[in-house]
């Protein structure tokens, strides 16, 4: 039995769509070697609501939920289909789990989706769907999340929790310059405590990771991370995909369990 992998995209700014940077040919590399996947579940940020939904429409549109920036970007659209019975499943796995939960038809996709998707599956052929990110989710419940979705990968289904790794807009600059040290120090200590599986730690970041409130004055960009860490099966080692520092301060790195190691491009 083939089982779909995981993974954590950091899906910076809206730009990502028009420059793909160092990132974009890395997941590219990765989608081109993925083979059997059915549907792809996206948990993004963007999508923030009460409590749980899921995407249940056949065909999502392409939500432009962002402002002020090139108008190249509004053009763009990520045609792919949705899965409504996959969503369906997805929907009574979070209730088995002990969570409120709905469907919704009418939801598109938002650019944590598609801006990182554009990469990883070009052709647009794979069906997607989203579950949302209830407003009180902390990262034990984010955690909770992925543990409950995990079962879909065994049909196909291959999760993704979309964010950015650091995520201060505050603090973005353009131009250039270095990067700023306190994003690549929090970088650095999620990549090895992800590596040595510590959950304990990973739960308790806020007090235990350096720079951790100035990386994420708000969680919601790193709360996707602990749903795809949620995910990953026993024994799966952690993949590193490096992005390198978008704007100074906003680390594109991705983590990805149950990758081919070939495309896992840890440097």
């Amino acid at each position: 039995m083939t089982i779909s992998p995981v993974l954590y995209v950091s899906h910076g700014a809206p730009t990502f769509a028009l420059d793909p940077g160092t990132l974009g040919p890395r997941l590219r590399a990765v989608g081109s070697n993925l083979f059997g996947i059915k549907a792809i579940a996206v948990v993004s940020p963007h999508w923030q609501t009460s409590n749980f939904k899921v995407m249940s429409g056949s065909a999502p549109a392409t939500l432009h939920d962002f402002a002020g920036f090139p108008q190249a970007l509004y053009a763009l659209t990520y045609p792919a289909p949705g899965h409504p019975e996959y969503a369906r499943e997805a929907a009574r796995l979070i209730a088995e789990a002990g969570f409120t939960v709905g469907l919704d038809e009418q939801r598109g996709f938002d650019h944590g989706a598609w801006v990182p998707l554009r990469y990883l599956q070009p052709n647009a052929d794979v069906p997607v769907f989203q579950v949302s990110m209830p407003r009180w989710l902390n990262p034990r419940e984010a955690l909770a999340l992925g543990r409950a979705l995990t079962p879909l990968r065994a049909r196909g289904v291959m999760l993704i929790g979309s964010g950015s790794l650091t995520h201060n807009l505050g603090d973005l600059r353009s131009g250039g310059g270095d990067d700023a040290p306190y994003a690549r120090e929090f970088a650095d200590w999620i990549d090895a405590t992800l590596t040595a599986n510590d959950t304990a730690q990973l739960l308790d970041y806020r007090q235990q990771a350096p720079h951790a409130e100035r990386a994420h004055p708000s969680e919601e960009h790193l709360l996707p991370l602990l749903v795809a860490y949620g995910a990953r099966l026993e024994g799966e080692v952690t993949h590193v995909i490096r992005g390198g520092m978008s704007y100074g301060s906003l680390s594109m790195d991705c983590f990805g369990w149950g990758l081919p190691p070939a495309r896992a491009l840890r440097r």
